[in-house]
């Protein structure tokens, strides 16, 4: 159950003088404030894609890790969303925290992490989780649920007292940002948008009108 979040922040509002510098950091500051006020599912973030003609779509997944180069989700690399980033390896990403009024849009270039990466994150997953990696083959047509729960059936008896590795289709993304707009809902519909744009080696920051 998530904590009552005080008015103070969206009464105050985003001002330039209060951001880091740099856009990470800020993430990591209203990340933190996220996490402290209780609020459910956290780390959910809306992943738009795009095919090699330009057609959208858009789910939800969650981040696993940010640092300094970015964004990490994991993910099927055959899915539907796996496949539109092979074609065009570019993505935006939203989270939205309405019990903070704030938003965070992401734009930017997305890669794989490296295959050491993903093992090491993919070893701490939950067992059955690890098993369900292999026995979906994620965005494919499927007869029934029960195809389903008979492939992980299978698999439990396959590796049972066995470590699971890591599916060679399976894996992590890093999404480098180009572009990190902070929204922060304030009274009358005049909502502060702050963005950051890459330029060279750093970042400039625009504020954009609500």
């Amino acid at each position: 159950m998530s904590r009552p979040v005080p008015e103070s922040a969206a009464e105050a509002g985003l001002n330039e003088e209060d951001l880091d510098p740099d856009p990470i950091k800020q993430f990591q500051l209203w990340f933190a404030e996220v996490q402290a006020a209780g609020i459910p599912e956290p780390t959910a973030m809306i992943l738009a894609t795009a095919d090699r003609e330009g057609r959208p779509s858009a789910r939800t997944v969650l981040l696993k890790s940010v640092d300094r180069r970015g964004f990490v989700f994991y993910t099927n690399y055959e899915s539907r969303k796996g496949k539109q980033l092979e074609e065009n390896p570019r993505a935006a990403l939203v989270f939205n925290w309405p019990q903070l009024r704030r938003q965070v849009c992401i734009e930017g270039s997305v890669s794989k992490v490296s295959r050491e990466e993903s093992e090491a994150y993919f070893k701490t997953r939950p067992r059955g989780h690890q098993l369900g990696a292999w026995a979906s083959r994620q965005s494919s047509v499927v007869s029934s649920r029960e195809e389903l729960d008979g492939r992980l059936a299978a698999l439990e008896l396959e590796y049972r007292g066995k470590e699971i590795p890591l599916p060679p289709y399976w894996g992590g993304y890093l999404v480098a940002p180009e572009r990190i707009e902070f929204w922060q809902g304030r009274a009358n519909r005049m909502h502060d948008r702050l963005v950051y744009r890459r330029q060279g080696d750093g970042w400039v920051v625009e504020r954009l009108s609500p």
